[in-house]
């Protein structure tokens, strides 16, 4: 009966603000209770502030359509009597401008002439209702659409009743008494729920961390300048002591330690998530997916829901939560309740009829060990997030590659464009969180590489491989088209180069296009990612990425204050003094360089030969070296400014995808890329052509020669396309979603909020749904496989003909 109740509630507290319209007579407050068991529909409006003042959500994409259209040579041909070359005709780069982006010429006028007229259609949301057994013990979210248990770390069971036991150290040996080096190994008090390190029970501070080099002994530099290193073989029982001169860092109080009254161990710090200070002191929020929608709590990156709500970040209500609080995209909804007097007893559902624009996307909430235990159980609070928290909750945006899988994780769930629908659904997204796994494969023994020969690669297939098992033994939709409207997200160096075979029909968003044309194997200098060695048997034939189904998103890069102030992506060409720049490393012929000759495929190296602007080990410069031509593995105090100050930047591989592309883009520099057979971001939808060079390998020793072939209207009209794309390079919509948060929670809105707020261009978000738009009405399978639906907003001229 709580939905009934909850739908009263509702009801009475806007009643007479007449926010609802009720079929019978709503003057006749006597029956007011009556009519509520027999409503067959109830028209409901956002009953909150939506909090748009922040412009948050206003995402201007356009919408779906599934049938046929006719194609030739990957080329779209459009019907009879739909001219769009006509309309939109291609510019010298056979590019058409659309949204301020040069596309493609055939995608940019499907997109002129379709995307821009989309309408909203007709959609029925489930929302769920199915009991969990015992509600998870307490010790787990339901999943209230399979009715299934969600565990938090160190918990299992249908019920979430049985307890884990997760060791921290690895089997113990004489040489290493505590086990061999991991990320949590542990001489004190192991927390086995989590595989994490405390000082535990009859210290001075029980619940202090102790992770890694903590609890060991150091060895002395073996030459002046070098670090220490950590003896794993010897445990340092010192950090329990209650010397009065040095006390134990189980027994050091903050206060006098920050006095510099006492000393302490430096080899400990704070590494875990939601505690700050030296000594782990302040309490913080952890980072979790959309912080839990502000429908549950974050406890270490798992989202604890609140009574009612489920999902990796609590977004999605049941029947068992009230209507009122329902998420925007959700609302305004049309909810039909049962006339049914008992229906408290069998109602596992509601419909709720809403008006939505396609492209609509299912996010499958998989079980927690590809998502939320793998932030829950980090042992390094940088890893695999992009943002952490500081002593006051403010948002501190952190530098992690990675994080673009987040981002786009977050803003899906968050969107308009997502359904609880899989029946209407035009995309299915996997989310697994391999980026957690690329950081985390050495964290914990629960998350050995020992079966895997100490392949990171090999155990994210078999994640992925799981994940599938998984989707198709408890959902139907994966069948109906054999997996080609799936999207999976590979975020690590070499991208989807490893995806297990039965999952190659489906779109992979990696950040490395890699078509294997030239480099036709594992690329990557870092032994535990080679991917060669793995057997035909799981991983198949394919290649790393295809132009035809995939698509390379953009890198993340943090809000940086100062570039958004400064607009440097506005700088004009007579203040891009310097020719060509890269900074990076450049491989073993400098001090501190890369020693692998395979490192970045030997590009980077091949350019430092030509063009090197800082002496290598012997003291030599390149050979072609010359003033406003900078390449240099120096690190620059003022990278962005540089950048800003530079006509062209070089985008080379690093193991695989590096973010030189979007550090150019967001810049204002025009990128050059030298890596042949490799996909930049967007780079099969957009025209590279107006706002990029792109220069052979084999054509190194003759970049300065090109890039000086090119008249000054080339160099602006490059350099405008930059500066009108550069937003789409960047993850605008997931760190405004932060800072809507952040405003709801603390009434603030931080500096870098407001000067993204300034911003209105489409982001890399955006670009994305744009993409999905064009492949549901344009992608050959559809019209093989016979998929289409009837309503998408769009006139006949636009969809796909049958």
């Amino acid at each position: 009966m709580y939905i009934l109740n909850s739908l009263i509630s509702d009801l009475a507290e806007n009643w007479v603000a007449e926010k609802y319209w009720i079929h019978s007579d709503p003057s006749d407050s006597s029956k007011f209770t009556e009519m509520l068991v027999s409503v067959v529909h109830l028209f409901l409006f956002p009953l909150t502030p939506t909090l748009d003042y922040l412009g948050i959500r206003q995402i201007q994409t356009s919408c779906p359509s599934t049938n046929d259209t006719f194609r030739k040579d990957n080329a779209v041909v459009f019907p009879p009597g739909l001219d769009f070359g006509h309309r939109f005709p291609a510019d010298s780069y056979k590019a058409v401008v659309y949204r301020g982006a040069p596309w493609k010429a055939e995608i940019g006028q499907w997109f002129s002439g379709c995307d821009s007229i989309v309408k909203e259609v007709d959609i029925v949301e489930k929302i769920s209702g199915k009991a969990c057994i015992n509600d998870c013990s307490g010790q787990g979210v339901c999943n209230h659409e399979l009715g299934q248990c969600r565990c938090f770390h160190g918990f299992s069971g249908e019920g979430c009743s049985e307890k884990q036991h997760l060791d921290c150290n690895y089997p113990a040996s004489p040489e290493l008494p505590h086990g061999r080096w991991v990320v949590s190994i542990c001489p004190a008090y192991c927390d086995t729920t989590r595989a994490m390190c405390f000082c535990g029970e009859g210290t001075k501070y029980p619940n202090r961390p102790a992770a890694e080099a903590c609890g060991f002994k150091t060895k002395l530099p073996s030459e002046p300048g070098a670090p220490k290193l950590t003896d794993w073989g010897k445990p340092d029982l010192e950090i329990f002591t209650t010397n009065s001169s040095q006390p134990g860092w189980c027994n050091v109080d903050p206060q006098e330690a920050y006095a510099k009254k006492v000393q302490f161990k430096e080899e400990c710090d704070c590494k875990y998530d939601g505690l700050m200070g030296q000594f782990c002191e302040t309490s913080v929020q952890s980072s979790c997916i959309n912080q839990c929608s502000g429908h549950g709590h974050c406890r270490g990156g798992f989202c604890e829901c609140n009574g009612g709500w489920y999902g990796v970040d609590c977004s999605i209500p049941s029947v068992f939560s009230s209507v009122r609080a329902w998420p925007r995209w959700l609302l305004p909804a049309q909810v039909n309740v049962p006339n049914n007097s008992h229906f408290a007893d069998n109602l596992v559902g509601l419909d709720a009829a809403v008006k939505k624009r396609r492209p609509l996307i299912y996010v499958y909430d998989l079980p927690p060990q590809f998502n939320s235990l793998l932030l829950e159980g980090r042992h390094f609070k940088f890893e695999c997030v992009n943002r952490l928290y500081d002593h006051r909750n403010a948002t501190f945006w952190t530098e992690q590659l990675y994080g673009a899988q987040m981002a786009l994780y977050e803003s899906l769930l968050a969107s308009p464009h997502r359904t609880l629908n899989g029946e209407e659904a035009d995309f299915f997204f996997v989310p697994v969180l391999d980026s957690c796994i690329i950081t985390r494969a050495d964290d914990a023994p629960h998350l050995s590489m020992q079966d895997h020969q100490g392949l990171r690669s090999s155990l994210t297939l078999e994640f992925y491989k799981k994940a599938y098992d998984h989707i198709v033994e408890q959902y139907p939709y994966w069948n109906r088209s054999a997996g080609n409207d799936h999207i999976w997200f590979f975020s690590w160096d070499e991208g989807a180069c490893y995806a297990p075979k039965e999952i190659w029909n489906s779109m992979m968003l990696v950040h490395w296009g890699n078509t294997n044309s030239r480099h036709n194997h594992s690329t990557t200098a870092y032994w535990a990612d080679n991917w060669d060695g793995i057997l035909p048997e799981r991983r198949g034939s394919h290649p790393c990425f295809d132009p035809r189904k995939d698509l390379v998103l953009p890198a993340w890069k943090q809000p940086n204050l100062d570039s958004l102030r400064s607009k440097f992506w506005a700088r004009p060409l007579d203040q891009r003094e310097k020719l060509f720049y890269f900074n990076g490393n450049l491989g073993s012929a400098y001090a501190n360089g890369r020693p692998e000759a395979t490192y970045s495929m030997g590009i980077r190296q091949k350019l430092a030969k030509e063009f090197g602007s800082s002496p290598d080990k012997d003291g030599k410069l390149g050979k072609q070296h010359q003033d406003d031509v900078f390449v240099t593995p120096l690190r620059s105090e003022n990278y962005h400014e540089d950048l800003a100050t530079s006509l062209f930047c070089g985008v080379l591989p690093g193991d695989g995808w590096s973010g030189r592309m979007e550090d150019s883009i967001l810049q204002g520099c025009i990128p050059v890329i030298i890596q042949d057979g490799i996909f930049l971001p967007y780079e099969n939808v957009l025209n590279y052509e107006s706002f990029a060079v792109r220069i052979q390998e084999d054509e190194i020793p003759n970049l300065i020669e090109i890039l000086k072939g090119f008249n000054e209207t080339e160099r602006e009209f490059k350099l405008a396309n930059v500066q009108k794309i550069w937003q789409r390079f960047f993850y605008r919509d997931s760190i405004l979603l932060e800072a809507e948060r952040q405003k709801s929670i603390f009434g603030y809105v931080g500096d870098w909020a407001t000067e993204l707020l300034k911003l209105a261009e489409d982001d890399a978000f955006a670009t994305f749904i744009q993409v999905l738009h064009y492949k549901l009405h344009n992608d050959p399978w559809r019209r093989l496989h016979g998929h289409w639906k009837t309503e998408f907003g769009l006139p006949e001229e636009c969809l796909i003909r049958r």
